[in-house]
């Protein structure tokens, strides 16, 4: 495969990847109502590009991972890597498509074990680095969150019961016409006034709530280790055809991360309803819990190089959220977990399936 062609799989890996992926940082704001999908999209997209570009500086170890040094037994060359990126990229448009929120690092480790075993049988892949790697923090990470979910939300709502008592209106006062018998004339004219306190007339134009403000917040720190934790992996996929291509590597993450908030804001309708008002009702403090559990677990992982799927954390933090309230929705989780499920295999059967075309295709 020409590094061209590869270089384009990458980014196509990337877009995909925000379009499913935008979601996971901005859906408690959608379903707590703080703000609308456009909005929301818009916020998350800005931060994900912002954490694409820092993971160049943050989380690099996890594109040796995903390059398949160490954990596959054959080189990972054009066609092998190729074949990972199609894997990956078939599986994740069939899940956006139909609003699944699925994870791009399942997707990628599938495509690296089908396209390692269409290369070298089972031998090809190296299964005690895989599980000890990657296989552990991914199946840790979730249940993680869903624990952490369920200690820290009671935690936060004592906390920040008093601040959902206060918030900062405008105001709008409109001019008033004097009785007729003197000249009609206007007792003032249009103006705006802000007020502060513990009650907001219904008149206001608009008003801002301390935890709306927090959870604003908790939502760009989500979206922001999100491109931390997912570039370097997209990135790991088409190293050797950007450094053919003379790409330095912080031009490597920066193209990467433009791809993938492009993705985001495009095409990251459908998942994020899926996951903003599906799964569980979500509350406003329950929202910046859940973010801020997100948050704190995808960037311990990103600056750790281990490869958690932002995805399992941040629906274990909207189920835990929903769990302590009886608002989860079983049979929607259900139906994303057995998505997850087939995320590895599905991805690995695309993955063989075009290794094996790719070498067929590049045969003399």
């Amino acid at each position: 495969m020409a590094a061209g062609l590869l270089l384009v799989l990458m980014l196509g890996v990337a877009y995909a990847n925000g379009a499913n992926d935008v979601s996971k940082g901005v859906a408690t704001l959608v379903g707590a109502g703080v703000t609308t999908l456009r909005r929301a999209l818009a916020w998350g997209t800005a931060w994900t590009v912002a954490g694409g570009v820092l993971a160049a500086f943050a989380s690099r170890g996890l594109v040796t991972v995903f390059s398949g040094r160490g954990v596959l037994a054959t080189a990972p060359g054009p066609d092998l890597l190729g074949a990972v990126a199609l894997g990956a990229l078939g599986w994740l448009v069939v899940a956006t498509r139909t609003g699944l929120p699925v994870s791009t690092t399942h997707a990628l480790v599938g495509g690296l074990l089908g396209a390692g075993m269409a290369a070298g049988g089972a031998a090809g892949v190296r299964w005690s680095a895989v599980a000890a790697t990657i296989a552990v923090p991914l199946a840790v990470s979730p249940l993680a969150a869903l624990v952490l979910m369920t200690a820290s939300a009671p935690l936060v709502g004592v906390a920040f019961r008093r601040f959902n008592r206060y918030c900062v209106c405008v105001e709008r006062e409109e001019p008033v016409v004097l009785a007729p018998g003197s000249a009609a004339a206007l007792a003032g004219v249009p103006a705006m006034r802000v007020l502060a306190g513990g009650d907001c007339p219904s008149t206001v134009v608009a008003r801002v709530n301390a935890m709306d403000s927090l959870h604003w917040v908790t939502s760009g720190t989500t979206s922001l280790v999100r491109g931390m934790n997912d570039a370097p992996k997209i990135l790991g996929v088409g190293a050797v055809a950007a450094a053919a291509a003379g790409l330095a590597p912080a031009e490597g993450f920066a193209l990467v991360a433009l791809a993938m908030g492009l993705g985001s804001y495009v095409a990251g309708r459908r998942v994020t309803e899926t996951l903003a008002g599906k799964v569980a009702a979500i509350r406003h403090d329950d929202g910046f819990a859940a973010n801020l559990v997100t948050s704190v677990l995808v960037a311990v992982a990103s600056w750790h190089a281990l490869p958690v799927s932002t995805t399992h954390v941040a629906t274990g933090a909207v189920a835990g959220a929903g769990a302590r309230t009886g608002a989860v929705r079983w049979a929607v989780l259900r139906d994303i977990a057995a998505a997850w499920v087939l995320t590895v295999p599905g991805a690995g059967i695309v993955a063989a399936l075009a290794y094996g075309a790719l070498r067929r295709l590049g045969a003399p």
